[in-house]
C-alpha cells in the first residue's frame, strides 16, 4: 500500500463551470423568445436615450455650437446597432414560429442556437451603450463666426461704386440689391470688395455668406457653401438630402441677421429651395448678374448698373498693368499707350488683358502694330480671342432664342459708337426674315422691340443718347464680329469694314462668300464691276461718299434682301437694280437722286422704301408706288416737292393728291412718312382713315396763305412720331380743339383744364419748327407728353415756347402741367423775340442737351437744383448770352456753371 499514490481531485469547480456553460448554451435555445422581447425593450430604451441626446445636439447646433466627437461617435454606434437589432429581431421571431412535432421541438436546433447566441450578445451591447451614454454636455461653443476675407487685387475706380452699394445696404426699405452690367466690367470684383469691407467695418450681421452660382446652377453646392459659413460641413451634412439641407439652413438663418452675397446669377434663384429665409429686409441679399432681367426676376429692391470705367480710371488701370518701365522706355509710347487704352472702352477685363500683353512691348513700331490689329481684328490681339471674347460670349450663348442671337450679331454691321435707330433696325430685321412670329407688321415690330429689350437687359446693347436709339459697346461689337466672322459657318460670315475711311471697295473676290457686307461710313466714291454674290443678303453702303454705281453692279446678287444707299451723293440709280428680285428693304434717304427709275417696279417683294430728305427728288413715275403692292413702310418725310412744276407722268405735283391716291391703294401699308405742301392735300390725306392711321412722319412745307393750322385731326394717331413744319411764313397759330368733360375747349384756355391721358399726341417724339416767321408760341405741346427732341429755328416772332395762357389767364391758373417730361434735346436757334421756354422750373428727367443760339432775350431757363440732376445736362450757347442768364439764386447758378459749353458767336 506504501507504493500506492493517493491523489485528491476537487470536482466542484470544473463541474460547476461546465454546468454553467451548458446552462448558458441551453438558454440560447430555451430563452430565445423571452430574450427577443427583452432585446426589443432594451433597444427601445436606447432609442429614447438616443433621441434625447440628438435633440440636445440639434439645439446646440442652432446655437452655433460644435457637437463633441465622442457624442457624434456614440450616436453613430447607436444607429448602427439599431439597424442590426431590427434585423435580428425579425430573424429571431421568424425562427421561433418554425416548430415541428406538433409544436414541441424546433426544426433546426443549430439555427435556433446561433440566433439565441446573437440575441444574448446584442443584449450585452445594448447594456454597454446605455452605460456609455453622453453626459449633459454634448457640444462646445466655438469662437464667433467671422467674415472670410476673399483674395483680391489692387483695383481702380471702386471706391464710389462700393460706397453706393454700402449705403444701399443700410437703407431699411432695401433688402435685395442687384448689381448688373457687361461681362468683364468688374461686378465680381465689386462684390469681393463689398465682402471684404465687412471684415474691416463694424456691422450688425451675424453672418456674411459668399457663394458663386454660375451658369449651371447646382443648388446643393450653394447649400454646402452657405453651411460652411453657418454650420459644420461634415460627413453627416453631406449625407443629407437637398430638402434636409434646406430645412437645416432655414432653421439657423431664421434666428440670425445675415448678408448673402451671390455671384454670377444667370437666372432666378429660388431662395426658399436653398433654405434662405427672407421674411424681412433686415437681412440683405446682394447678387451680380449680366442681365437686368434677372434683377426683375429676383425682385430686387434696388438695381445698380456697374458702369465701365471713366477715361481717367481706365488710364490708371492700364498704366498699373502695363508698368512704368514700359511707359517710360520710349518718348512715343505714352501717346500710343493712350490710343490702345481708349480701344478698351473702359472695360476692366480688356484693360487688364491688354495692359499685361503690352508690358513687354518696348518699341513704337510694336505699339503701332498693336493699334492696327485692334482696329482691324481685335480677336487676333493676344488674350482677346482665347480669353476675353469667350468669356463675353456667355451672354450671347444665354440669349433665349436663335432669333435674338441673329438680331444681336446684325448690330455689329454698324460702325463703332454708331447711334442705331430702333425703328430702322427692326424694319431691317423684318426684311431679313428674322421676325416671323406674327403675320402682321405691328406684331413683327413689337417682337423686334421685345428683342431689343432682351438685348439691353442682357447688357449686350445699350440705350442711345435718346430712347429711340441704341448703341453697341465697342468691345461687345468686337466680340460679335469675332462670332460672326471667325466662329460662324462659312456661308453665314460677315464682311464688315464700316468706318475704316476706305477709298476703294474690297476686291471683288472677297464679296463672293459673305452673307452680310457693311462698307458704311467710308470714302469709296465709286462701285464698279459685277461681283458674284450668291450668298449676299445684306449690303450696307450708307455714308460711303458714293457718287456713282455702274449699271452691272447689282447683276449677280439674287438673294439680296436689304440694301442701304442712304447719305450718299449718287444722282441716279443703276438700271441693274431691277435684278434685285429678292429685295425687301431699300433706303435711298439723303441721296441726290432726281428721279426714281421705272425699273423699280420689278421689286415686287419690297416691304420698306425710304425716300426721306431727298431734296433733289423731282419725279416719281405714275403707278410706281402702287405697283409695289407689298409695301408696308414708305417714308417720304421732308423730301423735295416740285416747286409748282408739274412733271409729265410724275406723282410730285403741287397738290400731292395723285400721290395720296396711290398710297391709299397699298393694301399692307403700315407706316407712312410724307411731305405735304397744301391745305387741300393735307385735308385729302387726313380724310382717308387708312392713311391717317398709318402716318408716322408728317412734313408740312410752304403752307402760305393760311394764318392758322388746326392739328386736331392728328391727335391719337398712334404711330405719329415725327412732325416737321417749315417755311410757313403766313402761319400765326397752331390750333387744337379739345374735348374735356363733355365741353369743347381750345388750346387757348388749356390752363383751366387737365391734360387727358386718352386724347393727346402721345406718340409724338420729334418736332422741328423752322422759318415760320409769324408763329408766336407752341403752347399746344402740353398735349405731347412724350416729346423727346424739340428744334425751333428762325421764327422771328416766337415769344414763348409754352405760353403763360391766352385771354388774360395767369400762370398760377395752370393745373398739373409738366411738359417736356421725356425731353432729351432742346435746340433753340435764331429766335430774336423768345423770352420764355416755360414759366416754372421743370424736372427734365431725361434732358441731356440744351442748345441756345441767337436768342438774346431769353434770360431765364426753366431749371432749378433738381432739374436733370444738375450735372447730367449740357448747355451749349454763346458766351455773351450765358453771362446774362438770370438765376433764382447763386446756389442754382453754381449747379449749372459746369454744364456750359461755349459755341461760336
Amino acid at each position: 500500500m506504501g507504493n500506492i499514490c493517493s491523489i485528491s481531485i476537487s470536482a466542484d469547480q470544473p463541474i460547476s463551470s461546465c454546468w454553467n456553460r451548458t446552462t448558458e448554451h441551453a438558454n440560447y435555445l430555451r430563452k430565445l423568445p423571452e430574450n427577443l422581447v427583452e432585446l426589443g425593450t432594451a433597444c427601445e430604451r436606447l432609442r429614447e436615450l438616443r433621441n434625447d441626446v440628438k435633440r440636445k445636439v440639434d439645439i446646440a447646433e442652432r446655437e452655433q455650437m460644435q457637437p463633441l466627437d465622442q457624442v457624434q461617435g456614440w450616436l453613430s454606434r447607436v444607429e448602427t446597432l439599431e439597424t442590426q437589432v431590427t434585423q435580428l429581431i425579425g430573424d429571431g421571431t421568424e425562427e421561433v414560429e418554425k416548430k415541428c412535432l406538433g409544436g414541441c421541438c424546433p426544426r433546426h436546433c443549430r439555427t435556433r442556437y446561433k440566433l439565441g447566441k446573437r440575441v444574448a450578445r446584442k443584449l450585452k451591447e445594448v447594456d454597454i451603450l446605455m452605460s456609455q451614454r453622453p453626459s449633459d454636455v454634448v457640444a462646445e461653443r466655438l469662437p464667433s463666426p467671422r467674415v472670410g476675407e476673399r483674395p483680391s487685387q489692387a483695383t481702380v475706380g471702386m471706391n464710389s461704386r462700393i460706397g453706393k452699394v454700402w449705403s444701399s445696404l443700410h437703407q431699411e426699405q432695401v433688402g435685395i440689391i442687384g448689381l448688373y452690367g457687361l461681362g468683364g466690367v468688374g461686378k465680381t470684383t465689386l462684390l469681393t470688395q463689398i465682402n471684404n469691407v465687412f471684415t474691416k467695418r463694424t456691422h450688425d450681421f451675424d453672418f456674411v455668406i459668399w457663394t458663386t452660382v454660375s451658369k449651371n446652377v447646382n443648388l446643393e453646392n450653394i447649400q454646402d457653401n452657405i453651411w460652411k459659413t453657418i454650420g459644420f460641413c461634415d460627413d453627416k451634412w453631406k449625407s443629407k438630402s437637398r430638402d434636409e439641407k434646406s430645412t437645416s439652413i432655414w432653421r439657423v438663418l431664421s434666428e440670425k441677421r445675415f448678408v448673402l452675397l451671390l455671384d454670377d446669377l444667370w437666372e432666378r434663384l429660388d431662395l426658399s429651395e436653398v433654405g434662405v429665409p427672407f421674411q424681412n429686409k433686415k437681412n440683405k441679399i446682394v447678387f451680380t448678374t449680366r442681365s437686368e432681367e434677372v434683377c426683375a426676376q429676383m425682385e430686387a429692391d434696388k438695381k445698380i448698373k456697374v458702369e465701365c470705367l471713366t477715361w481717367t480710371e481706365s488710364w490708371e488701370l492700364f498704366r498699373m498693368k502695363l508698368g512704368e518701365d514700359t511707359l517710360d522706355f520710349h518718348p512715343e509710347i505714352p501717346e500710343l499707350a493712350q490710343a490702345v487704352a481708349k480701344e478698351c472702352c473702359g472695360l476692366p477685363l480688356v484693360l487688364t488683358t491688354m495692359g499685361r500683353a503690352m508690358a513687354c512691348k518696348k518699341t513704337p513700331e510694336e505699339w503701332k502694330y498693336a493699334i492696327k490689329v485692334l482696329q482691324s481684328s481685335a480677336s487676333k490681339f493676344p488674350g482677346m480671342g482665347d480669353k476675353v471674347f469667350p468669356l463675353l460670349k456667355y451672354s450671347y450663348d444665354c440669349l433665349p432664342t436663335e432669333v435674338s442671337r441673329s438680331c444681336f450679331l446684325y448690330c455689329s454691321l454698324y460702325p463703332e459708337d454708331f447711334q442705331i435707330s430702333k425703328f430702322n433696325l427692326i424694319n431691317r430685321w423684318i426684311c431679313e426674315g428674322f421676325l416671323d412670329e406674327f403675320d402682321d407688321m405691328e406684331g413683327a415690330q413689337n417682337q423686334g422691340y421685345n428683342i431689343i429689350g432682351t438685348l439691353i437687359h442682357a447688357c449686350l446693347l445699350e440705350e442711345g443718347d435718346v430712347d429711340y436709339q441704341v448703341k453697341l459697346h465697342d468691345v461687345i461689337r468686337d466680340m460679335a464680329l469675332w462670332i460672326a466672322c471667325e466662329t460662324g459657318k462659312e456661308q453665314d460670315k460677315f464682311l464688315v469694314q464700316a468706318g475704316r475711311t476706305l477709298t476703294e471697295a474690297p476686291e471683288v473676290a472677297r464679296w463672293m462668300g459673305p452673307k452680310r457686307i457693311s462698307l458704311m461710313c467710308n470714302q469709296i466714291g465709286k462701285l464698279t464691276g459685277s461681283p458674284n454674290c450668291p450668298n449676299l443678303s445684306t449690303l450696307f453702303l450708307e455714308s460711303s461718299s458714293l457718287n456713282m454705281i455702274t449699271d452691272g453692279f447689282f447683276q449677280f446678287m439674287p438673294n439680296l434682301r436689304v440694301l442701304d444707299l442712304s447719305y450718299n451723293s449718287i444722282t441716279e440709280l443703276p438700271r441693274g437694280i431691277s435684278n434685285l428680285v429678292s429685295l425687301q428693304f431699300l433706303n435711298l434717304a439723303r441721296t441726290n437722286i432726281k428721279e426714281l427709275p421705272i425699273e423699280l417696279k420689278n421689286l415686287d417683294k419690297l416691304k420698306c422704301l425710304f425716300l426721306f430728305s431727298m431734296l433733289q427728288l423731282s419725279s416719281i413715275p405714275e403707278q410706281l408706288i402702287s405697283s409695289l403692292s407689298m409695301l408696308q413702310v414708305i417714308d417720304m418725310f421732308n423730301s423735295r416737292i416740285s416747286d409748282g412744276v408739274v412733271l409729265k407722268d410724275s406723282l410730285l405735283s403741287d397738290d400731292n393728291e395723285a400721290l395720296v391716291e396711290e398710297l391709299e391703294s397699298l393694301k399692307y401699308l403700315h407706316d407712312l412718312g410724307v411731305t405735304i405742301t397744301s391745305v387741300s392735300a393735307l385735308k385729302r390725306l387726313l380724310s382717308s382713315d387708312k392713311l391717317r392711321s398709318c402716318i408716322s412722319g408728317l412734313c408740312l412745307k410752304n403752307f402760305n396763305g393760311s394764318s392758322s393750322l388746326n392739328l386736331t385731326s392728328l391727335n391719337n394717331v398712334k404711330r405719329f412720331r415725327n412732325l416737321h413744319i417749315s417755311n410757313c411764313s403766313s402761319l400765326e397759330d397752331l390750333e387744337i380743339d379739345w374735348a374735356w368733360e363733355g365741353k369743347e375747349t381750345t388750346e387757348s384756355n388749356y390752363l383751366n383744364s387737365k391734360v387727358s391721358s386718352h386724347n393727346s399726341f402721345h406718340s409724338l417724339g420729334w418736332l422741328r419748327v423752322e422759318r415760320c416767321s409769324r408763329l408766336k408760341d407752341l403752347t399746344w405741346l402740353v398735349f405731347a407728353p412724350n416729346l423727346k427732341t424739340l428744334i425751333i429755328s428762325d421764327c422771328d416772332q416766337m415769344q414763348e415756347v409754352i405760353g403763360t395762357g391766352k385771354g388774360g389767364e395767369s400762370a398760377e391758373n395752370g393745373v398739373n402741367l409738366s411738359p417736356f417730361v421725356k425731353l432729351h434735346v432742346l435746340r433753340l436757334v435764331g429766335l430774336p423775340q423768345l423770352k420764355s421756354i416755360f414759366w416754372n422750373a421743370l424736372p427734365f428727367i431725361y434732358l441731356n442737351k440744351i442748345h441756345v443760339r441767337n436768342c438774346p432775350l431769353l434770360k431765364k431757363l426753366p431749371l432749378n437744383a433738381n432739374s436733370a440732376k444738375g450735372n447730367r445736362i449740357v448747355i451749349a450757347g454763346q458766351k455773351k448770352w450765358w453771362n446774362e442768364v438770370e438765376w433764382e439764386d447763386e446756389a442754382i447758378q453754381n449747379v449749372f456753371l459746369p454744364c456750359f459749353v461755349p459755341v461760336g458767336e
